[in-house]
Order: structure tokens, then sequence, then C-alpha cells
């Protein structure tokens, strides 16, 4: 036979938990955003660079683009760029179609296409290395990133300085509101560097390539939410 428990006793239960269940309120806090931003002259560059041939058949294409690759490959090792520091990027060899709307699509011809990513840990030479590459035969440059290879240490500055930029808005809200802040509760991050992009350069360009390296900023965005102290009773 199963007890069941007397009808007040389950209500008196219930009333007395209310009281605890209305006191759990969530904790009294001032949320903001902080934000710093470092620069710094980019030390590290990587340069993409290609060459790409046309002809009537594949074998044809493909012989054509690996001597021309050659080329410049040899003038790469000839400008004193270690070959560690350059590897290929892409490599590919796709037929020609010729539009037709009238009947079926033809193949007319073949292009071969043969990419190399080069590294360089002198931004100096980059419009020399462009000009190298240039000469040698590379027909198609894709483009110039520019990095910072300390860019940990410097988001560790910015890291503190987006911290007490949080702390320094927070303290005006909490003022103007006539209250003190704590501890914080949370402390999330966003944000972070970013490469500088060169434009795409098409072949037969000047003699001697103007390039600016400019700066690199890096970014730290930071979410804080700050604690309200409780006044002394």
């Amino acid at each position: 036979m199963k007890h069941r428990a007397p009808l007040a006793a389950i209500l008196a239960g219930s009333l007395l938990a209310a009281p605890a269940l209305a006191q759990t309120t969530p904790p009294s806090m001032i949320s903001v955003t902080g934000e710093a931003t470092v620069s710094a002259a980019p030390d590290l560059a990587q340069i993409d660079a290609g060459v790409t041939s046309e002809a009537k058949t594949a074998r044809e294409a493909s012989d054509a683009n690996n001597a021309a690759m050659g080329k410049v490959l040899l003038a790469l090792k000839g400008a004193s760029i270690d070959e560690k520091d350059f590897q290929t990027s892409r490599l590919s060899l796709q037929p020609q179609i010729a539009p037709n709307r009238s009947g079926p699509t033809s193949i007319v011809g073949y292009r071969a296409s043969n990419h190399v990513s080069i590294r360089l840990r002198d931004v100096t030479k980059v419009a020399s290395v462009i000009d190298t590459l240039v000469s040698a035969g590379a027909n198609d440059l894709g483009g110039i990133n520019f990095t910072v290879s300390q860019a940990s240490k410097l988001l560790d500055e910015a890291r503190e300085q987006a911290i007490a930029d949080a702390r320094r808005k927070a303290e005006i809200y909490a003022k103007a509101a006539g209250v003190t802040l704590g501890a914080p509760f949370s402390i999330s991050e966003g944000g972070g560097p970013g490469p500088i992009p060169y434009r795409k350069m098409a072949a037969g360009m000047a003699a001697s390539t103007p390039v600016a390296q400019g700066e690199e900023t890096l970014q730290v965005t930071v979410s804080v939410s700050w604690a309200i102290k409780q006044k002394e009773q």
C-alpha cells in the first residue's frame, strides 16, 4: 500500500522554500568593453608569384610552364634566398574552352600555372626580389603580406592597455551611479592582428618596383564585467 504525504505538509514545505528561491538574484555588475591598439613596422614579408603559360596542347603548356618556372626558381637562388624560404603554393593545368551558344563547346588550348610562396626575413629586399621575379619571367604576382614576427609580445602590451581602458570606463559608470567597483566577474578577449594586403600587380611593371611597407596595427578588445561592491551596513 502506497503512503501519501498529507496535503498540509506539502503546502507547508512549499511555503518554506519560496522565500529561499526568491532571494536568489543575479549579482550586481557593470559590463564594459576595453580597446587598445599598438603599431609596429613589419619585419617579415610574404610574396606570391608565379608563371602562367598557354599552348594548344596540355603537354606544350606544361613544358613551357616548367621551363619558365625553372628560371624563376634559379633567379630566387641567385638572389641569395634560402631554399627553405620558398615553396610551391599552387599548381594547375586547365583546358581553355571556346564559348559556343549554338552547339557543343570545344577545347582551344590549355593553360598551365605554377605559383611559389616566398618568405622574406628582410623587408627591405621586397622591391628587389619583385624585380628579380619579373625579370626571370614571372607574369603573375598575386600579392604581398607584411607581418610582425613579435606580434605576441606586442599583443601582450595591448592586452594590459585594454584592461586599463575597461577599468577606466567602468569607474566612470560607477562614479555616475554612486557605487564602487569590486573584483571582475569575467574577462573575455576578441580581435587580433591582420596582414596588410598589397595590390595585385601585372607583368610588365617598371624596372624599379615601389613598395610601401607601412605599419602593422595590432588590436585587442576585451569585455569585462566588474562586480559592484555592496555598501557596508
